[in-house]
């Protein structure tokens, strides 16, 4: 796995009638507002998630910018997906907004074995978290161990073809206009098998 510092979310706020906006989130305030939700201390959370104590305060203080790995393992110990952890949790119930994301305007989140593109960023307090992935793997050896969070996912391959694998199923091929629904606390990983990079829709719920 690449030890590249994993790019910054980059947020483009517009601000026009009747569309609600939101300011970056602050990965340090995220990852402790995530990890106070669970009542762990800051050794517990860092045994969780295979980091040194003083890693994991240096993230939440904002002192580091921590590689892909450590987003991952952080993703993997507070058992939410690495895109959550750029995404403000939902709270109240918000009626009569909407967000367009023309093609290419989506927020860039680039990993070593995904490239993902965050659709419908603009808005706030989603009961879901959609985006577009360019799938870069082409085997497990590339992956850390399973990807789990809570929730449960949607995954529809737009171009190319994948290969699915999960925790308690056989492996399975999707092309083009193929789709899969499955409990994300179950481990999953997602490899192109085509001569080029597949290209996913994902959907993932936040709650």
């Amino acid at each position: 796995m690449s030890n590249d510092t994993s790019p910054k979310m980059i947020q483009i706020a517009r601000e026009s009638s009747g569309t609600e906006t939101a300011p970056p989130v602050d990965l340090g305030a995220r990852v402790r507002e995530l990890r106070k939700g669970r009542k762990w201390t800051l050794e517990q959370a860092a045994k969780q998630a295979g980091l040194a104590r003083s890693t994991l305060s240096k993230i939440e203080n904002g002192q580091m910018s921590p590689t892909y790995d450590a987003l991952k393992k952080l993703a993997v110990g507070l058992e939410i997906s690495v895109p959550q952890l750029f995404t403000p949790p939902a709270a109240e119930k918000i009626n009569g907004r909407m967000a367009v994301t023309k093609s290419g305007d989506g927020t860039a989140k680039a990993t070593t074995t995904y490239e993902h593109e965050l659709l419908g960023d603009a808005l706030r307090k989603k009961q879901m978290l959609p985006y577009r992935a360019r799938i870069r793997a082409r085997s497990m050896e590339e992956f850390d161990g399973w990807v789990r969070h809570d929730g449960e996912e949607f995954l529809y391959v737009l171009t190319g073809v994948v290969q699915l694998f999960t925790e308690f199923y056989e492996p399975v091929e999707l092309r083009r206009g193929d789709s899969a629904y499955y409990d994300a606390t179950m481990g999953h990983n997602v490899v192109s098998v085509s001569a080029e990079d597949a290209t996913i829709l994902w959907v993932t719920s936040l709650t």
